[in-house]
Formats: structure tokens, C-alpha cells, sequence
């Protein structure tokens, strides 16, 4: 395992810098956002899986050529008694910093899971004060404000979509089917949840700065596939007038993050895909990617996940 753990720190890297600037600064997302998306979670999920695995692998050398015949051999050390003579203290610092570090990650899931639904809870108790539900739309909140606003909140079988009647009263009806059916595919696809992951991948890595291009960019990402979504069910200079419209009022809350996690807005701390940029996308539309491209992106998402797996349980695939 000794060269798997050189490879892994390579990958880390790799994964952790160059890669995330190369695709935050690529055109082809736009034409492809689902195709993107699976790979944003691929280039987090590799990155995470080879910066743990690169010190597990040096810690665990000493016992084993694979993780699991090193994971045996720790084993035998904790709890049989076995001597731990072969354990340096280089490899005692890397084990305990892929301990903590699994900790750490796993601990800043867990709390901006719980901070996210713990303000969820706050915006709808205030929902039920100031909103009354819509007499022609199911699940659609109304609250009194001149603003044009629209957002959703997530619940599962609470979900709601949130309207101002002040939006209402500018929207004709192919508008407002525009506005809901972009809202809505928000909860449909649970973007949601792909904003909680990239929101604690970036508060648990905060020095990283490629976390926050990671989370601005997913934001841009589910903002396309949303507008794509509504795309199916009315014209394009339909939707381009409703986005300008709910463009033209104040942003829904920022409410994704860990400090104000209400509804479904742009990530703490970054900017959601602005009304300029998703009206020059809508106005100026590109070609779809080529299957084949897309088929290619998504193999090298699998494949990123795939080189980390098999340099750890691999028998000395390296050595």
C-alpha cells in the first residue's frame, strides 16, 4: 500500500484544485447540467474518498497490502493484544488523521442537516402566520408582499411553493405554470439535498477554496435543470419573461446554508445563478451535448470513483 497511498495523495489533489477551476470555467455544464451535476458529485465523492484514503493507506502500510488485510491487522492490535511493534509513529499521526478527519466530515453533515431543518421549522411556523394557501393551486403558499417572489420549501409530503401576491398579479396564467413547474422541479428532483451535501462539504472544508466554486456551480446547475424542466411545458419567451419578472423583485432567502437554512436559495455565501445569466442562456440556446460526450463524462464519473476503490482494496496493486 505504500505507492497506493502516493497515488491517493495525487488524486486528492488533483481533484481538490486543478480539476474543480478547469470545470467551473467550462461552457459544456450549460448545454448538459444533469451530465455536470453527476459529475460535480463524483469529483467530491473521489476527492473525500482519495484524501481519507491517502492516509489510511500509509498508516495501515505496515499491516497489510490492501485496506481490508490492514483493517484486519489494526484489529488484531486494538482488541487481541497483538503486538503494535510494526507501527511507527508517522503511521499512528496518519491514522489518527483519517480518523478525525472521517469524524470531522461526517460530524459537519450531521449539524448542517440539523441547522438547515431546525430554520425549515422557524420559515414554516412564519409561513403559517403570514401565508394562506392558494384557492387554485395545491401545495402553494401565498403571502402579502408587493415584491414578485417565488421559492419553495422542502418537507417531503409538506413541500410547499411559496408566491407573493404582488408576483401573482403580473404573471398571466402560462407564466405562472412557467414559475410553479421550475419551483416545483425543484423538490421533484430534490436539489435540495444536493445543496445540503455541497453547503457541508464546504463548511467542513472552508480553507478549500474549490468547495465554494463546487457549491456555486451545483447551484447554476439545478437552476438549469429547473428551467429546462419548465421548458417542457411552455415556450421559451414565456419562460424568459417569468424569470424576468421574478428576477426583477428581491432574491428569496438565502436559505440553503447552514447560518439561514429556510427554503431552497443559493448556498451560504455564494450568489445563485443570476436573472442575467439564465436569460442569456434561455435567449441564446446551444445544442444539447452529444450522447456519446455525455456517456463519456458520465464513464469518467465512474471511473473517478472507481481509482480510489481499487488502490485501497487492491492487493498491492502498486507495490
Amino acid at each position: 500500500m505504500f505507492w497506493a497511498s502516493y497515488a491517493l495523495a495525487a488524486l486528492a489533489i488533483v481533484l481538490a484544485w486543478p480539476v474543480p477551476v478547469l470545470l467551473s470555467r467550462a461552457q459544456w455544464p450549460a448545454r448538459s447540467p444533469f451530465t455536470a451535476m453527476v459529475l460535480w458529485q463524483a469529483i467530491a465523492l473521489a476527492g473525500g474518498l482519495s484524501m481519507i484514503g491517502a492516509m489510511l493507506a500509509w498508516g495501515l502500510e505496515p499491516l497489510g497490502n490492501n485496506l481490508l488485510a490492514g483493517l484486519h491487522g489494526l484489529w488484531r492490535i486494538l482488541l487481541e493484544g497483538a503486538p503494535a511493534s510494526t507501527l511507527g509513529l508517522v503511521h499512528v499521526f496518519a491514522l489518527s488523521a483519517a480518523t478525525l478527519l472521517s469524524i470531522h466530515l461526517v460530524f459537519t453533515l450531521l449539524l448542517t442537516y440539523y441547522r438547515i431543518l431546525r430554520g425549515r421549522h422557524r420559515h414554516r411556523d412564519m409561513l403559517n402566520l403570514l401565508s394562506s394557501p392558494s384557492a387554485d393551486t395545491p401545495a402553494t403558499l401565498v403571502i402579502q408582499h408587493p415584491t414578485p417572489v417565488a421559492y419553495c420549501l422542502p418537507g417531503g409530503a409538506r413541500s410547499v411553493t411559496v408566491l407573493s401576491d404582488g408576483l401573482l398579479n403580473m404573471l398571466s396564467k402560462d407564466e405562472l405554470s412557467a414559475v410553479l413547474t421550475h419551483e416545483r422541479a425543484h423538490l421533484a428532483q430534490h436539489h435540495h439535498l444536493l445543496l445540503w451535501a455541497f453547503a457541508a462539504w464546504r463548511a467542513a472544508l472552508p480553507w478549500l477554496p474549490t468547495s465554494l466554486l463546487a457549491q456555486r456551480s451545483v447551484n447554476e446547475l439545478i437552476e438549469m435543470l429547473a428551467d429546462d424542466e419548465a421548458l417542457a411545458k411552455v415556450d421559451r419567451m414565456t419562460l424568459v419573461r417569468a424569470v424576468a419578472i421574478v428576477g426583477s423583485g428581491s432574491p428569496a432567502p438565502d436559505t440553503s446554508g447552514p447560518a439561514q437554512p429556510l427554503a431552497l436559495g443559493s448556498p451560504e455565501g455564494t450568489e445563485p445563478l443570476g436573472t442575467a445569466g439564465r436569460l442569456s442562456r434561455l435567449l441564446t440556446p446551444q445544442p444539447p451535448l452529444p450522447r456519446w460526450q455525455q456517456w463519456g463524462v458520465l464513464c469518467l464519473s465512474v471511473l473517478l470513483l472507481a481509482v480510489p476503490t481499487t488502490l485501497l482494496m487492491a492487493p498491492g496493486l502498486l507495490d
